[in-house]
């Protein structure tokens, strides 16, 4: 199985409401997630499932990557993205995915970054940076047991697109 980690773009420091689950994607990050999608677009990328926080910036994010490559599904809203979470709940949510080749889950710090070192050593405890709008993909489940494919900042993906 492929599996695409995606961090949301940039988003405002605070929200109308207060709330961080309800920060947007600032006028710059909604111009910037265009131009990734494009990108992503580009890689020749289609994914059977798309697996988002229930953060409005993840959906954000998730949207235009969605329309860009004419994605059929609905988002899959979990909490196993919730920046806290742990990386070993949202993988063993998506393994139960049988018959997905490929999944993109759109998320935060700390967690993605977490879930990219347990996917690349098979351990917990590494927390590798993730920049804002950037693309990371692995060959394989069970963590540990794949390989990094690419890792692909959105700057990268802006000029593919």
């Amino acid at each position: 199985m492929l599996i695409c980690l995606l961090r949301h773009a940039e988003a405002e420091a605070v929200s109308s409401s207060g709330l961080d689950a309800d920060r947007c994607l600032t006028r710059d990050g909604h111009k910037r997630m265009q131009a990734v999608s494009r990108g992503i677009a580009r890689l020749g990328l289609s994914f059977d499932e798309i697996l988002i926080s229930p953060l409005v910036r993840a959906r954000q994010t998730a949207e235009p990557v969605a329309s860009a490559l004419s994605h059929p599904r609905p988002l899959l809203v979990t909490h196993n993205l919730d920046p806290g979470a742990d990386p070993e709940e949202v993988l063993g949510e998506i393994a139960r995915f049988k018959k997905a080749s490929s999944v993109l889950l759109v998320g935060h710090m700390p967690h993605l970054g977490e879930t990219f070192g347990r996917l690349l050593t098979g351990r917990g405890g590494l927390g590798v940076p993730v920049k804002k709008a950037s693309l990371a993909a692995f060959d394989g489940i069970p963590p540990g047991q794949g390989e990094l494919r690419f890792y692909l900042p959105a700057r990268i993906l802006e000029s593919i697109g």
